[in-house]
C-alpha cells in the first residue's frame, strides 16, 4: 500500500473515530435530554409546529407531541435545536432566569425587519437601558394624568363613527384605534391627518412582513415590508429632525421625552420607536378584538359589564364630570375579569423566544448551553389541569371568592388556582415583563367602557381567532351593531 492510499484510507477513519467520540461525549455530558422528534434535516419540525390552527387550542402539533412525549420535550424548530415547554413550573424558571441562564433570541429574520437595536431583540445592558426609557415614560403618574385621557379620546372618535344596523370589521377598528393612539403617544401625530394615513399604509405593509416567511426575495411581503421600514424610519427621522431644529424640549410624546432624557444614538432611538409602534399597536388591538368575538357569544358578562359601567355613568352625572378618571378606572372590576379572561384565552402571545446561555438541569433533564428553549405561554393558560374548562370563556373565575358563579349559573371553583400569577403570563414576566402590560388593560377596559353603553353587536358573519402563530381573524371580525339604550354616552 503506497503512502497516498494509506493516507487516503487513514483520514476517513479518524473522521469517523472523531464524530464517535463527540457522540459519546455529549451523550456523556447531557445523559437525559427531554424525549421527542429532531424532525427533517435543516427544517426540523417548524413546518408543523407554524401550521394555522384555532386561537383557543394549542393546535395539533402541540397536542401530539404534548401527549406523547409530556410537558417538556425536544424538538428541531427555527433551524436550531430546541426544548419546547408547556410546563408552568419551567415556563416561570425560564422567565426568572433571563440574562443568568437563559436569554432573548428571536431568530435572525425579526431582528432583520424590527432592526438591531429594537427591545425586542436586545438583551443585556441596551435592553435594560431602553427598558427603563418605557418605564418611565409609561409612569403611574402619566397612565393617571395623561394617557387615560387619550386612551378615551381615541375611543371615542373611533365608536363615535359606527353607525346603526351597520356591518364593521373590529378587528379593523380595534387597529384603528390603537394605531392612532400609539401614533400621538410617539410623535404627537394627529388621527385623519394626510401624514398620520401615509404612516398607517406603510405601517400596514410593514406588519404584512413581521409575520410572513423570511424571503428577501423582489415580490415577497418581507421586502415589501423591508422597504416600509425604510419609509417608516425615514418619516420617523424627519420628525427627529423637526424637533431638534426647534428645540421645542416638549416631553409629552415619546420622541420628545427620548430626545432630552436619553443618551441614545439616532439609530438606537429610531428602532426603539419602530418597536413600541409594532408592540403597542398590533398587541392591544388583537386583544380587543378577541374580546369583542368572546363577549358576543357571552350574554351575561355583558349584562354584569353593562351593570357596572352605568353605574360608573350615574355615580359620574351626580358629580358633574363627564371624563372618566382613574377613580372611575379603578372601579371596573368585573371588566378586569373579562380582560384577564380575554388574556387567558385568546393568548395574544402564544410563546417566547429564549435560549440557554449555560447548561441547565430541570426535572432531571438537560437543556444545553446554545440550545433554544421556546416557553409557550398559551399552553399553561389552557392546561386543564390549572384552569378549570380551559376552552370556555369564563370571566368569573378571575372574581375573588372561591366557587363564584360562572356563565352558565354553575360554579367555576378556579379562581384560587386561575389568580396566581405563577399559571397567568400574558405578558410574559421576569426582567422582561411587558413594559406597556398596565396600558395595554387600560386601553381594553376604556374601549369595552363605551362598546357595552352604546351598542349591542353580533356577528354578521361567520369568523374566528386563528393562531398562524400570531392572531389574527381570517375575514377581519365583521359585526353588525345597534345601538342600545344608552347610546347617547357617546
Amino acid at each position: 500500500m503506497s503512502d497516498l492510499e494509506f493516507f487516503l484510507f487513514l483520514v476517513p477513519l479518524i473522521f469517523a473515530v472523531l464524530i464517535v467520540l463527540n457522540l459519546f461525549k455529549r451523550k456523556q455530558k447531557f445523559p437525559n435530554l427531554p424525549p421527542g422528534n429532531m424532525g427533517w434535516p435543516f427544517l426540523g419540525e417548524t413546518i408543523g409546529y407554524l401550521k394555522p390552527y384555532s386561537a383557543t387550542t394549542i393546535g395539533d402539533f402541540m397536542q401530539h407531541h404534548i401527549s406523547r412525549y409530556g410537558k417538556i420535550y425536544k424538538s428541531n424548530l427555527f433551524g436550531e435545536p430546541t426544548i419546547v415547554s408547556a410546563d408552568a413550573g419551567l415556563n416561570r424558571y425560564i422567565l426568572q432566569n433571563e440574562g443568568r441562564l437563559f436569554e432573548c433570541s428571536y431568530p435572525r429574520s425579526i431582528g432583520g425587519i424590527l432592526g438591531k437595536w429594537s427591545m425586542l431583540v436586545q438583551v443585556g445592558q441596551m435592553h435594560r437601558d431602553m427598558r427603563m426609557i418605557s418605564l418611565n415614560f409609561l409612569s403611574n403618574a402619566r397612565l393617571r394624568n395623561q394617557l387615560l385621557r387619550e386612551v378615551e379620546k381615541h375611543t371615542l372618535l373611533v365608536l363615535g363613527s359606527w353607525k346603526e344596523d351597520s356591518v364593521v370589521c373590529a378587528q379593523d377598528e380595534a387597529k384603528k384605534f390603537t394605531f392612532n393612539f400609539m401614533a400621538e403617544h410617539i410623535m404627537s401625530l394627529e388621527p385623519g391627518k394626510t401624514e398620520t394615513e401615509q404612516l398607517k399604509k406603510e405601517y400596514i405593509t410593514f406588519m404584512k412582513g413581521v409575520v410572513s416567511a423570511p424571503l428577501n426575495f423582489p415580490g415577497t411581503a418581507y421586502r415589501r415590508a423591508l422597504q416600509s421600514r425604510s419609509t417608516i424610519l425615514k418619516f420617523i427621522e424627519r420628525k427627529m429632525e423637526e424637533r431638534l431644529t426647534e428645540m421645542k424640549g416638549d416631553e409629552s410624546d415619546l420622541l420628545g421625552w427620548v430626545l432630552k432624557n436619553s443618551n441614545l444614538s439616532k439609530e438606537q432611538i429610531l428602532d426603539l420607536l419602530l418597536s413600541l409602534l409594532f408592540a403597542g399597536h398590533e398587541t392591544s388591538s388583537v386583544a380587543i378584538a378577541l374580546a369583542i368575538y368572546f363577549l358576543e357569544s357571552c350574554p351575561a358578562a355583558v349584562q354584569q359589564l353593562t351593570e357596572e359601567h352605568l353605574e360608573i355613568t350615574r355615580a359620574k352625572k351626580e358629580s358633574r364630570v363627564t371624563e372618566l378618571t382613574w377613580d372611575d378606572y379603578k372601579k371596573m372590576e368585573f371588566t378586569q375579569c373579562v380582560i384577564s379572561e380575554t388574556l387567558r384565552l385568546g393568548n395574544v402571545v402564544r410563546f417566547l423566544h429564549r435560549k440557554a446561555v449555560k447548561d441547565v438541569r430541570y426535572k432531571g433533564y438537560d437543556i444545553p448551553c446554545g440550545w433554544k428553549v421556546l416557553p409557550v405561554i398559551s399552553a399553561v393558560h389552557l392546561d386543564p389541569s390549572l384552569f378549570g374548562r380551559p376552552q370556555h370563556f369564563d370571566p368569573w373565575r378571575w372574581q375573588n371568592q372561591q366557587g363564584s358563579p360562572s356563565a352558565n349559573g354553575g360554579s367555576t371553583g378556579t379562581s384560587s388556582t386561575t389568580k396566581s400569577s405563577n399559571n397567568f403570563m400574558p405578558f410574559g414576566g421576569g426582567p422582561r415583563l411587558c413594559t406597556g402590560s398596565e396600558l395595554a388593560k387600560l386601553e381594553m377596559a376604556i374601549f369595552i367602557h363605551y362598546l357595552v353603553l352604546n351598542f349591542h353587536w353580533q356577528l354578521a358573519a361567520s369568523d374566528q381567532a386563528f393562531a398562524f402563530p400570531y392572531v389574527d381573524f381570517p375575514n377581519g371580525l365583521p359585526i353588525r351593531i345597534q345601538t342600545n339604550d344608552h347610546s347617547s354616552l357617546l
